[in-house]
């Protein structure tokens, strides 16, 4: 027979396997996306053509992985090798050139590689989705913390059960074969049972309240309702209005700013009616777009036909969507106008968005992933002037131009940099 010590440890060790292998699983896919969100998501999707192709099935399209590798990490590299495949993809995108990511390691990419395989095409399980908001159809999708936790008590009720198993099974053999049968100590008193759900308790209720600590003031995904339905995508989308025109402050300061009224009356006194294509919130509900230019008429204190009086305007109650804590620094003009950071790499394809969400996590390792891989752009930027070493060792070739300078290179992960 099987001592109860035996039986514990084993059940023991198994339980800890288990959740290491699940919850590193979770992690490895997490880091897959984070990867994703932060190198890939601002040119490119996994099922429609957006800047860069749609990468689905990336993999097959490529003969070689390496090649692949090698693609991702310095496209300009691999079209000089005279690769057919690459060069008619780069002639096929009107020769736009890809970032180059060489900080990219073959295991980060291999992550972002099965983080796009995991993402259904769209359509996929609609029924199964049929009525759940996209923030618990996401939550279904992607986080099986839930899932993983139920299976790991499930298997702690069977450990219970088969060790009692045991000790009966014990019992009859020997009665059977005459011995004394010695009383067994009570569940609540063994000391065995107790230290192992001590430990395995604690190892779960680390983990999930470590999770929990990471998401503190975090907003990923956040989507209020606004007091008027603007829409990004008919504005900076079809419209093509440039985002310094309503976010004045994104290029001059720190704050990219909320456009005020007389923004918004600068063409709206004379776009009175909405004739575009048909409007919907994120639940699917058809919005009027003339009733929501009347909602802005009210706002602004305009009587359409009159002179307007600007001094009648009260400012719009906006939702404040993306928030950061107050020990921590950002400058929207040191990434945009300095660091030429694309909008779409922090807000997502906003150009696309009806209802704006919270696209980025803007946690801090989030960020530093970023400072880590993002390269400096050194050419004719005088903010970078008093880098003088830098700019030697790239004309002198002892820094490989095309690996460039990365912003931890200049001091871009020190702590200071934003909590000061």
């Amino acid at each position: 027979m099987i001592s109860y010590r035996r039986l514990a440890k084993t059940i023991f060790t198994g339980t800890i396997l288990f959740l290491s292998f699940t919850l590193g699983t979770t992690a490895n896919a997490q880091d897959g996306k984070t990867l994703f969100q932060t190198n890939c998501a601002s040119c490119h999707a996994v099922h429609k053509k957006v800047t860069g192709p749609a990468l689905a099935g990336v993999e097959d399209r490529w003969p070689d992985k390496a090649k692949l590798h090698a693609w991702i990490k310095n496209n300009a590299a691999v079209l000089k090798s005279g690769d057919k495949y690459a060069n008619d993809l780069y002639l096929e995108y009107n020769k736009t050139a890809m970032n180059l990511f060489p900080t990219l390691s073959d295991k980060d990419i291999d992550a972002i590689l099965g983080y796009i395989k995991s993402v259904p095409a769209p359509g996929a399980g609609a029924a199964a989705g049929a009525g759940m908001n996209p923030a618990d159809a996401k939550s279904a999708e992607g986080d099986n913390t839930l899932l993983f936790g139920i299976l790991t008590l499930i298997l702690a009720v069977v450990a219970l059960i088969l060790l009692q198993v045991n000790a009966n099974l014990k019992k009859l053999a020997d009665d059977r074969e005459g011995q004394p049968v010695i009383e067994p100590v009570p569940f609540w008193r063994n000391k065995s049972y107790i230290a192992m759900i001590t430990v395995v308790l604690f190892i779960i209720g680390g983990y999930l309240t470590s999770k929990g600590a990471q998401n503190l003031g975090r907003s990923q995904d956040y989507q209020p309702v606004q007091p008027i339905f603007y829409s990004h995508k008919v504005h900076a989308g079809i419209n093509q209005i440039n985002c310094q025109y309503c976010h004045i402050g994104v290029y001059q300061g720190k704050q990219a700013t909320i456009p005020s009224v007389n923004i918004c009356m600068n063409c709206h006194m004379a776009i009175n009616e909405y004739a575009g294509e048909k409007l919907y919130t994120e639940d699917g509900t058809e919005v009027n777009g003339t009733e929501e230019i009347k909602k802005l008429y009210k706002y602004a204190g305009f009587e359409p036909g009159q002179p307007w009086d600007a001094s009648k305007a009260k400012p719009i109650e906006w939702a404040r969507i993306h928030n950061l804590p107050d020990h921590v620094y950002f400058n929207h003009s040191q990434h945009v106008k300095v660091g030429k950071v694309q909008c779409q790499t922090c807000h997502g394809e906003i150009q696309k968005m009806d209802e704006v969400k919270q696209f980025a996590s803007l946690g801090m390792g989030w960020c530093i992933n970023c400072h880590r891989e993002t390269q400096v752009q050194f050419k004719d930027n005088g903010f970078y002037s008093i880098y003088e070493k830098y700019h030697q060792d790239l004309k002198s070739g002892k820094i490989d131009s095309t690996k460039g300078i990365t912003v931890e290179k200049i001091g871009g992960t020190e702590c200071q940099k934003c909590h000061y």
